[in-house]
């Protein structure tokens, strides 16, 4: 038990707290602004005037001369859309094999007097470190008819050997009794899983969840070696292609916002306007569903790391 003097100490104002205190706050703030910043700053070029951005040098506070104008040209363009609906299909079909995959991966490897339990374990950790190559890779998937395939966005990454390590840790986390108390009652595999096991791995199931997701989200290096058809690009393809490759997927459009984009200073100003406005539309989504996953994040972290 804590001694009298102790407890009036806790929460003293004494000299070395406060300092503490101004120097932590000071530190935490800095880290903020240096995060936040190019963010804010993607986020107000995203809706400054073209003209004025390019001329403008320094640091950008707030947005110059404001302007929805670079908006209407992503969103006029087909590509973009088109993009933007690969992108979800991507993802909602990726990130459901993902967790299927994963989940079923990680209980059986959990289970108690699994045969082989070990050399699998060592054989899959292998996987982690060494891979067949680039090229081996490829002719594989074009063998396996996932060249210029829908499929090659999902199937090649179906299952991250690491989220099923951790998965796998998390429902060994979970006390034995309960799946003793369910087989007695007479429940099958399928049922201890669904009815016992995964309702109490909420935590850790966001965070893999949520990895996926980002993962799959994120995914561009697939599409550019094993997609053709500009039809399948994913939205991060097209952005990677306007950011490193300066296409301004503007072809379509013939003016906006008053400046003709058909001239050489017209159409260079909207060609960076057009980089910052896809950028703010690529990561929005997943910053929008960051916080109402945040809650599980931590929690599951460290539930999965617990036991190895």
């Amino acid at each position: 038990m804590k001694t009298k003097e102790q407890k009036r100490s806790v929460g003293k104002w004494t000299p070395s707290n406060i300092l503490f205190n101004i120097l932590n706050y000071a530190f935490l703030t800095f880290l903020t602004i240096i995060c936040l910043y190019p963010m804010l700053h993607v986020l107000f070029a995203s809706v400054s005037n073209p003209t004025e951005l390019i001329a403008h040098q320094g640091l950008l506070l707030k947005p110059i001369g404001f302007t929805l104008s670079g908006y209407q040209l992503v969103f006029k363009d087909n590509s973009i859309l088109i993009g933007f609906r690969n992108t979800f299909v991507y993802v909602g079909l990726g990130t459901l094999l993902n967790m299927a995959f994963t989940i079923m991966g990680a209980y059986t490897l959990s289970r108690k007097g699994l045969l082989l339990k070990r050399p699998i374990m060592i054989f899959i950790t292998i996987t982690m470190f060494f891979g067949g190559g680039l090229i081996p890779w490829f002719l594989m998937m074009k063998n396996l008819g996932l060249y210029n395939n829908v499929l090659a966005m999902v199937l090649p990454t179906a299952l991250n050997t690491w989220n099923m390590i951790i998965l796998r840790t998390g429902f060994q986390s979970l006390p034995y009794d309960l799946e003793e108390a369910a087989v007695i009652d007479g429940a099958s595999q399928a049922k201890i899983l669904t009815n016992v096991i995964l309702p109490l791995s909420k935590p850790v199931l966001a965070v893999i969840f949520l990895y996926y997701m980002v993962g799959n989200w994120n995914s561009w290096f697939n599409a550019m070696v094993l997609l053709k058809d500009r039809d399948l690009y994913p939205l991060q393809l097209l952005l990677k292609e306007i950011l490193v490759m300066n296409d301004s997927t503007m072809s379509s459009v013939g003016s906006a916002g008053g400046v003709s984009i058909n001239s050489v200073q017209g159409a260079t100003a909207y060609r960076e306007l057009v980089k910052y406005c896809v950028t703010v539309i690529v990561t929005a989504p997943i910053l929008c569903i960051y916080p109402f996953l945040q809650k599980y994040f931590v929690k599951g972290v460290f539930v999965g790391s617990i036991k190895g």
